[in-house]
């Protein structure tokens, strides 16, 4: 039987290519993005396409209402702001404020909007996709300010929403996909887009219960805080 997972930020990149092996196996697929330009050719396989801006209260209360009463078995948070490796002197703090606001609020917003929808599902599976950069332990370089501390804070919330949520059997977790040859990784990175994604998509099918409130990579190992 076909599980239903929403994905946000798919209109490119990793999202796009979670849109592209869901569909390809048979899932339902609900994909969510700012501009739905790349989904097109998705539509006639079935999936269904809203805009949504993780960084907007209203475009999020939009989206749960189109939500209401259908049953989610799969979150996954997928949209975020890249990375800019600016030293602490060039630091923008407005910027810094947009990256916490898609790539830590953005992520419990839509988790809050979507709770009653995922509560029906029968997986309750909340995959954070999060970045090796927001690690206290790996940081060995510095710099980045805004995506490391919008990352880090994204991984606190998700070990938060495990434990409060562990009792009605949801499974959080954060992910990290690896360095990936996408537009926000750059083409020079190792880790090719359809490999993040099997590997990715291996580790939430064999989520249990104990891996709820870990950070994993898209190998399943363990990353360190």
């Amino acid at each position: 039987m076909a599980n239903t997972y929403v994905i946000t930020g798919c209109n490119r990149g990793l999202g796009l290519e979670f849109v592209r092996q869901l569909v390809t196996r048979g899932e339902q697929v609900i994909g969510t993005a700012r501009n739905l330009e790349g989904l097109e050719g998705y539509t006639e396989s079935g999936v269904k396409t809203h805009a949504l801006d993780v960084s907007n209260i209203e475009s999020i209360e939009r989206f749960s209402e189109t939500m209401s009463g259908q049953a989610i078995d799969v979150l996954i948070n997928n949209a975020g702001v890249g990375v800019h490796s600016k030293p602490f002197e060039s630091l923008d703090f407005n910027e810094m404020e947009e990256f916490f606001a898609t790539n830590t609020l953005g992520a419990l917003r839509v988790f809050k909007a979507l709770l009653p929808a995922l509560r029906l599902g029968s997986l309750k599976k909340v995959v954070n996709l999060t970045s090796k950069m927001g690690s206290i332990a790996d940081n060995s370089s510095g710099a980045a300010y805004s995506y490391r501390v919008s990352k880090a804070g994204l991984n606190m919330a998700t070990r938060s929403l495990a434990i409060d949520y562990r009792a009605e059997g949801f499974i959080c977790v954060a992910v990290h996909p690896g360095w990936v040859a996408t537009d926000m990784g750059g083409a020079g990175a190792p880790v090719t887009p359809e490999e993040s994604i099997s590997g990715m998509l291996r580790v939430i099918d064999g989520l249990t219960p104990e891996d709820s409130g870990e950070h994993i990579d898209f190998t399943g190992a363990r990353v360190p805080w």
